[in-house]
């Protein structure tokens, strides 16, 4: 028994330092992204790496497939920049109400949708983003197809000038590593273990008593906070806010940065954002059709790479350590 718990403590010891290595290195990753990539690209990228961490948030950890995440995402980035061009808001202020539009509305989709299960949730969520969609389409401050352009980025703490690319940068990478944290630390605790039980077995935790709808209707809130910190800091360092933010094609392609870094894992929606971000860059400045590539790729990840890169990596890995300790 003795040799069994030291075996289990070292485990855990392990697991625990190559974290911390691994945190270390995408420390160093993100100070030294700036010098390696052009800032504003590098922003982008962050940005939709937190709006994939979110996502994954919702359906990793909770089951919950959402086909309508873009309206909380355009819904942060909307407010943002709203409050920030036209009411002259500092920057952490125009970021506060994007935040907290993100999500009154999150609160609101879920309430609506979260007693549905399956297919019906994600019709639903659907249903409600292309509500958002229309009204984005449609009020005034919106302009329609043209957006909200030349968002000012203003002063941090009336300090730190953002309209310098690597001051602004840095700052977006600050915001994503709390929100990457932030997530690491629900998907280790109670809650977040709770919310994988009743992804496994919904029925078993209602019998034992817990507030199954509760905790759904929390990871969906949380979930839609995230997804508008990423569109907020979004439209402010991009200096734009679009009905891109609030269309379809940015929910689905949220859904495919986590399906192709690794479902459930932690690092795979940043690996999956990085390579649909630079395929979409990239590739549409060689004049190949995106769509057809990002199709292909959904195709073979669904066909031989259920697991994700992320994913697979880490079965594989644990098969391998499975056999050596054999």
């Amino acid at each position: 028994m003795s040799l069994e718990l030291g075996d289990v403590s070292a485990s855990a010891t392990g697991a625990r330092g190559s974290g911390l290595i691994g945190l270390a290195v995408g420390v160093v990753l993100l100070i030294a992204a700036p010098f390696l990539f052009y800032p504003v690209f590098a922003m982008e990228v962050l940005c939709m790496a937190l709006f994939a961490c979110a996502f994954n948030l919702l359906i990793g950890g909770g089951g919950l497939l959402s086909f309508g995440h873009a309206a909380f995402f355009g819904a942060g980035a909307y407010i943002a920049a709203e409050t920030a061009k036209s009411f002259g808001f500092p920057f952490e202020l125009a970021l506060l109400c994007g935040i907290a539009s993100a999500t009154a509305l999150g609160l609101l989709f879920g309430l609506t949708a979260i007693r549905r299960q399956g297919l019906y949730f994600a019709m639903i969520t659907l249903a409600l983003a292309q509500a958002i969609y229309f009204l984005a389409l449609r009020l005034p401050f919106t302009n329609s197809e043209d957006g909200i352009q030349a968002v000012p980025r203003g002063k941090l703490l009336g300090l730190v000038d953002l309209t310098n690319n690597f001051a602004m940068y840095y700052v977006t990478a600050a915001i994503f590593l709390a929100g990457y944290l932030l997530v690491a630390r629900v998907w280790r605790s109670p809650f977040g273990q709770v919310l994988r039980a009743i992804k496994d077995n919904e029925p078993r935790m209602i019998s034992l008593g817990y507030p199954v709808d509760r905790y759904k209707l929390m990871n969906f809130v949380l979930s839609a906070a995230l997804a508008g910190v990423a569109g907020a800091v979004k439209a402010i360092a991009i200096g734009l806010a679009t009905l891109s933010d609030v269309d379809f094609t940015t929910s689905a392609a949220v859904v495919l940065m986590v399906l192709l870094g690794g479902m459930g894992t932690l690092l795979g929606p940043v690996v999956g954002a990085v390579l649909i971000v630079a395929m979409d860059e990239y590739l549409a400045g060689i004049g190949i059709p995106v769509p057809v590539v990002i199709g292909v790729i959904f195709i073979v990840i669904i066909l031989v790479f259920r697991r994700g890169i992320v994913g697979e990596a880490v079965y594989l890995w644990n098969r391998w350590r499975a056999g050596a300790r054999a």
